[in-house]
C-alpha cells in the first residue's frame, strides 16, 4: 500500500484491486487478515474515487466497514473504524455532500486525538480535511483554525507534506476571501514545500495558482500555469483534477475571447465529471459551456441559439438545489443579459429579481456581473441615471479588490472584470453628450476607467532574495543565449531555461510587498486647475465612434472626430512606416518611397484626429489621454502638430500626480549618463554630453552592468540611457535594456524606491507598451511612470542609431538650458519627426 501512495490513482487502483482478489482468494478469516483486508478496502476506496466513480470509492468502504464488523473489540478495530470513517467525509466532500462530511469529522476527530497514536498523522491529515470543509461552506474562521493547527502539528511531527498541503489549503482561504497577493504567497511556499517532499501535489498547487490569476484577471498567466499543468494530470490519470484544470482553463479562454476553446474545454470536463458521478462539478462545467455560448451571442452580428436563455435558467435551478448560490446566480444573470440582448426586457427583469444579493465571499467577477447586468436593464426601461448609478457602485467595488492587490500585472489586471461596466458607462454619457456639461461628465467617467494603476503611489519594496537570485541568473542567460547565437552555438535549452525563470520571477513578484497606496482619482475642476494654460486632450472611443475631451481655460468641450477602426488601421501602418524607415543606411530609393508612404498616412491622421480640433487646442502645450490603440502613435509626425511640445499620459490623474511632484531643478540628486554595449557611437555620445552635463555620473564601457545602473539611478535627477532595448508585450515587466552583463528588466526598476524624476531612454521602442483592459499600459517605460518619475523621453517605432545620437544631442542642450521635456522634445524632434519617434511620456 506505501507503493500504491507513490502511483498516480488509476495504477494504484490497479495494484489494490489485485490485491484484494488473492486476499480474497486466500480466504483465511484471521484477524490479521481482516486487518489487511479492511486497508486495502479503505486505500482502493480513495484510489477508485479519483481515478473513476465516488459511488464504487463509498461502496468499497461499505464493504471495509462490514469486514471491520467481523474483528473483535479492540484499539486497531477502533483505528480502522476511525480511518473508514474519515477516508468517507473526504469522499463524501469531494461531490459536495458537505453536511454529511462535516459530521463525520466533528464526530470521529476527537476520538482520533483521544484514543490513536500514530504520530499525529491520521489527526493532522484530517484536521486539514475538515479546513477544506469549512472552507467550501465559507466558514472561514473554522477553516483558518484547522489549517494552522494542521501546520502546527505537522511541524511538531516532521510532517513535511503535510506541513505544505496545509499551506496550500490556506492559499485557498485566501483566495476565497479575496486577497489574492496573501493567496499566492501561500501557494509559493507550499510550492517550495512539496517540491521536494511531495513533487506529485505540485500541479494541484498551479491549479489553485492559476485560480487565483483568474481572479486577479490575468487571463494569460494562468492559462500558461495551466497549459503546464494539463499534460502532467493526463499522463497521471488524476481525473478529478484534470477535469477541474480543464474548466480553469476555459475560464482563461473566456477572459480572453476564445469562445471555441472555451466551449470544447468545458465539454470536456463535462464528461469527465458525468464519469465520475460528481454532479455538482458536471454543472460548474456545464455553466463554463454554456457561457461560452452566451459570450459568443453577445458579439454583434452573432445569431441567437433560441433555447439558451432557457437552458440557463433551467441549470440555474439545477446548481441552487445542488447548494452552489454563486453559481445559480451567474447561470440567471447570463440569461438576464441574452433576454436583453433579445429584447425581452420583462422577462429579464423578473429573472434578475430572482438574483439573490452577492456575499463577502461571493467571487469580484460574479459582482460585477450583477452589477452590470442592472445597468443593462436601466439602460433598457430609459432609466440612464440608474444605470450610471450602478457602474459607479461596481467601479467603486473594483477598485477596493484592486486595492488590496500586490505587483503592478496584478493592479492591471484586475480591471478586466469592469471592462464592460466601464464601456457601457462611457458608450452611454457619450452617445447623449452635446454641451459642456456632458463632455465634463464624460471626463469623470474616462478618469474612473483607465489606467487606474498609475493613481498609486508606491510603497517602499520589500526585498526577495529569491527574486533577486531569479532575475540575476536571467540576466546571465539572456546574456549567454546572445554569445552562443553569435558562434553558432545551440540556445534551446538556454531559452527554455529563460522560460522558467521569468515564470518564477513573476510569480514572486505578485506577492513580495504591496505596490502602492492608492490616491483618489481626480475631478474634472482639479485636472483644469492643474493644466494652467495647457490644453489636455482625452481620447474617447466607443464601438466604432471616437471623440475627445478637450479641457482648456477652465472650459470642457466635446469634439467628434474621424471613425475609430480607420484611425486605427493607419496608425498601424504609419508605425510600420516609421520601422522600416529607421535603418542608418537605408538606399535613397527606398528612403523616399517610404517617407512618402509615410507622411500620407500622417496627413491622413490629421486631418481624422487633429484637424477636427482646431478651434479648441489653442498653441499651447499639449496633454494627450489616448486610448489603447493610439499608445503606439507618434503625435509629433502629424503635421498639424510638428514642433509642438505634447506630453502623453495614460490618464489626467496619472499626470496630475507627476506634474505635482517638485521640479528636478528643485531637487539634489545627480545626473546620470548611461552607455550600453552593442550601439555605434554610444560611448561617444554619453561622453560628449559630459560637455553639457560636467558633474553628471557617468557609467559606460565596462562598469554599465545592471547593478552599477541601478545603484546610479536611485534618486537621480535626470538619467539618460543610451542602449539597445526590447518591449516584451506578452510580459512588459521584462521588457528589458541591455547592459554589459546582461539585460536591465523593468520589473527591476519597479523596485526602485526612489527613481529617477526624468529618464531618457534613447533606445529602440521602450516607449511602447502593452495595453491591458482598462486601458492599463505597461512597458519599460509605463513601468518607471507607475514607480514614481515625472516624465520619460522614449521611442514608440525603432530608431536608427544616427537618428538617436542627433535628436538626443538636441534634446540634452535644452534640457540642460532650463526648457521642460515636452518643450526641449519638441524642437529636437521636429527637425525630422519621422525619423525621431520619441515621446515625451508623464508630465512634460
Amino acid at each position: 500500500m506505501k507503493a500504491a501512495n507513490n502511483m498516480h490513482s488509476g495504477q494504484a487502483a490497479g495494484l489494490l484491486s489485485r490485491a484484494l482478489r488473492e486476499l480474497d482468494a486466500a480466504g483465511e478469516a484471521t484477524e490479521d487478515w481482516l486487518r489487511t483486508r479492511t486497508r486495502v478496502l479503505i486505500t482502493l476506496a480513495l484510489a477508485v474515487a479519483e481515478s473513476g466513480s465516488t459511488a464504487r470509492g463509498l461502496a468499497h468502504l461499505d464493504a471495509a466497514e462490514e469486514t471491520l464488523g467481523r474483528l473483535p473489540a479492540g484499539t486497531q478495530q477502533a483505528t480502522l473504524r476511525a480511518v473508514a470513517g474519515l477516508q468517507r467525509a473526504v469522499l463524501l466532500f469531494r461531490v459536495s455532500r458537505s453536511a454529511e462530511a462535516l459530521a463525520l469529522f466533528d464526530a470521529i476527530l476527537p476520538v482520533v486525538e483521544r484514543e490513536v497514536s500514530d504520530g499525529g498523522l491520521l489527526l493532522t491529515r484530517n484536521l486539514m480535511n475538515r479546513a477544506q470543509l469549512h472552507a467550501n461552506m465559507n466558514n472561514s474562521e473554522a477553516a483558518a483554525r484547522d489549517f494552522r493547527r494542521s501546520i502546527d502539528l505537522a511541524t511538531r511531527y516532521g510532517l513535511t507534506r503535510l506541513e505544505g498541503k496545509a499551506r496550500h489549503g490556506l492559499g485557498d482561504l485566501a483566495q476565497l476571501t479575496g486577497d489574492i497577493p496573501e493567496a499566492l504567497r501561500h501557494y509559493e511556499e507550499a510550492a517550495r514545500i512539496l517540491e521536494a517532499a511531495a513533487p506529485g501535489w505540485l500541479t494541484r498547487v498551479r491549479l489553485d495558482q492559476a485560480r487565483a490569476l483568474l481572479v486577479a484577471g490575468l487571463a494569460e498567466e494562468a492559462a500558461r500555469h495551466l497549459d503546464e499543468v494539463l499534460p502532467e494530470l493526463r499522463r497521471m490519470r488524476v481525473n478529478q483534477d484534470l477535469a477541474e484544470a480543464e474548466v480553469a482553463r476555459a475560464a482563461a479562454a473566456l477572459l480572453d475571447g476564445d469562445h471555441v476553446l472555451a466551449r470544447r474545454l468545458a465539454a470536456a470536463a463535462h464528461r469527465r465529471f458525468l464519469r465520475r458521478g460528481n454532479a455538482p462539478w458536471a454543472e460548474v462545467a456545464a455553466l463554463t459551456r454554456l457561457r461560452a455560448d452566451a459570450l459568443a451571442e453577445l458579439r454583434p452580428g452573432t445569431r441567437p441559439k433560441s433555447r439558451l436563455p432557457a437552458e440557463f435558467v433551467r441549470l440555474a435551478g439545477r446548481l441552487a438545489e445542488l447548494g452552489l448560490r454563486d453559481e445559480a446566480a451567474v447561470a440567471r444573470l447570463l440569461a438576464v443579459r441574452l433576454r436583453l440582448h433579445r429584447g425581452a426586457v420583462a422577462e429579464a427583469e423578473t429573472l434578475l429579481a430572482q438574483v439573490p444579493k452577492p456575499r463577502r465571499t461571493t467571487p469580484v467577477d460574479h459582482k460585477m456581473l450583477l452589477r452590470l447586468c442592472r445597468a443593462e436593464l436601466a439602460v433598457a426601461t430609459g432609466r440612464h441615471r440608474s444605470a450610471l448609478a450602478q457602474a459607479r457602485a461596481g467601479l467603486v467595488e473594483l477598485g477596493r479588490v484592486r486595492d488590496r492587490m500586490g505587483g503592478l500585472d496584478l493592479l492591471c489586471g484586475t480591471a478586466v472584470h469592469g471592462e464592460e461596466l466601464g464601456q457601457l458607462a462611457v458608450g452611454l454619457v457619450l452617445g447623449k453628450a452635446r454641451g459642456q456639461a456632458d463632455a465634463r461628465r464624460l471626463f469623470a467617467w474616462q478618469e474612473r476607467t483607465r489606467a487606474q494603476v498609475y493613481r498609486y503611489e508606491p510603497l517602499p519594496a520589500i526585498e526577495d532574495q529569491v527574486l533577486a537570485r531569479h532575475l540575476t541568473e536571467m540576466r546571465h542567460v539572456q546574456r549567454t543565449v546572445q554569445q552562443n547565437r553569435l558562434i553558432g552555438k545551440p540556445v534551446a535549452g538556454l531559452e527554455h531555461r529563460y522560460v522558467w525563470l521569468q515564470r518564477e520571477a513573476s510569480r514572486l513578484g505578485w506577492h513580495t510587498s504591496p505596490w502602492g497606496r492608492p490616491r483618489p482619482v481626480c475631478s474634472p475642476d482639479e485636472v483644469a486647475a492643474r493644466l494652467g494654460d495647457r490644453t489636455l486632450v482625452s481620447l474617447a472611443g466607443h464601438g466604432d465612434s471616437l471623440a475627445a475631451v478637450v479641457v482648456r481655460d477652465g472650459r470642457f468641450r466635446l469634439v467628434r472626430l474621424g471613425p475609430l477602426a480607420e484611425v486605427v488601421e493607419v496608425t498601424k501602418q504609419l508605425h510600420a512606416d516609421l520601422d522600416a524607415l529607421a535603418p542608418d543606411h537605408l538606399s535613397e530609393v527606398l528612403v523616399n518611397a517610404v517617407t512618402a508612404s509615410a507622411r500620407r498616412r500622417a496627413n491622413l491622421l490629421d486631418e481624422l484626429l487633429v484637424r477636427p480640433l482646431a478651434n479648441a487646442l489653442g498653441d499651447g502645450e499639449l496633454v494627450i489621454v489616448p486610448i489603447g490603440p493610439l499608445y503606439a502613435l507618434p503625435w509629433a509626425a502629424l503635421p498639424s502638430l510638428r514642433g509642438r511640445p505634447i506630453s502623453v499620459t495614460p490618464s489626467a490623474t496619472a499626470w496630475v500626480a507627476a506634474s505635482s511632484r517638485p521640479y528636478p531643478e528643485e531637487t539634489s540628486g545627480p545626473v546620470v549618463l548611461v552607455g550600453g554595449p552593442g550601439v555605434p557611437g554610444a560611448i561617444g555620445e554619453v561622453r560628449q554630453l559630459r560637455s553639457v552635463y560636467p558633474e553628471a555620473t557617468l557609467v559606460d564601457g565596462q562598469q554599465a552592468t545592471s547593478g552599477e545602473v541601478l545603484s546610479a539611478l536611485e534618486g537621480s535627477r535626470l538619467a539618460h540611457l543610451v542602449a539597445h532595448g526590447t518591449h516584451e508585450p506578452a510580459n512588459a515587466l521584462f521588457s528589458r535594456l541591455d547592459l554589459v552583463d546582461g539585460p536591465l528588466f523593468a520589473h527591476e526598476t519597479a523596485r526602485l524606491n526612489k527613481p529617477p524624476e526624468r529618464v531618457v531612454l534613447a533606445a529602440c521602442e521602450l516607449a511602447m507598451s502593452h495595453i491591458r483592459p482598462g486601458e492599463e499600459a505597461l512597458g519599460f517605460a509605463g513601468t518607471l511612470l507607475a514607480s514614481g518619475s515625472r516624465s520619460v523621453v522614449g521611442a514608440v517605432a525603432r530608431v536608427g542609431d544616427y537618428a538617436a545620437a542627433e535628436a538626443m544631442s538636441d534634446l540634452h542642450r535644452q534640457l540642460a538650458s532650463g526648457v521642460s521635456p515636452a518643450f526641449a522634445l519638441a524642437e529636437a524632434t521636429a527637425v525630422d519627426p519621422l525619423r525621431r519617434p520619441f515621446l515625451c511620456l508623464g508630465s512634460g
